[in-house]
C-alpha cells in the first residue's frame, strides 16, 4: 500500500508567512495612525465639553441677575467640574480675551501634539 504525505509544503509555509507579514506591514502603521486620530477627537471633544462649561455658567450667572461674572470666576468653574474625569490631562488659564484650554495626554497616552482652545469672554 503507497503512503501519501499530507501537510503543507515548506514553500507554501514561507508563502503564506510572506503574505501576511506585507499585511502586517501595511495594517500596523494604519492602525496606529488611527488610534492617534481617535486620540486627537478625545482632547477636541473635551476642549469643546469645557467651552460649553463656560458658556453655561457665564449664562446663568447672567440669568440670575448677579450681573457680570469674572473671567477667573469662569475658570473656577470649570478647573473643579467633575465631567472631565481621570480620562484627560485638562488645563485651563485665563488669556487676554478669555480663557485657554489646552490637553496635555487622553488616558495616559500622550498626543504628539497639544491640542488647544479658547473660550472667549463675552464681556471683552
Amino acid at each position: 500500500m503507497l503512503r501519501t504525505e499530507r501537510g503543507f509544503t515548506l514553500i507554501e509555509i514561507i508563502a503564506v508567512l510572506a503574505i501576511l507579514g506585507i499585511i502586517a506591514a501595511v495594517a500596523v502603521p494604519k492602525y496606529i495612525d488611527m488610534i492617534e486620530q481617535s486620540r486627537i477627537s478625545a482632547a477636541q471633544t473635551a476642549i469643546a465639553e469645557v467651552k460649553t462649561q463656560c458658556s453655561n455658567y457665564y449664562a446663568s450667572q447672567m440669568l440670575s441677575g448677579n450681573g457680570t461674572t469674572s473671567l477667573g470666576s469662569v475658570q473656577a468653574s470649570v478647573t473643579s467640574a467633575p465631567y472631565l474625569g481621570p480620562d484627560y490631562n485638562v488645563s485651563t488659564a485665563t488669556a487676554a480675551s478669555g480663557i485657554l484650554i489646552t490637553v496635555l495626554s487622553v488616558k495616559g497616552n500622550s498626543l504628539s501634539t497639544a491640542q488647544t482652545g479658547t473660550w472667549y469672554y463675552p464681556g471683552l
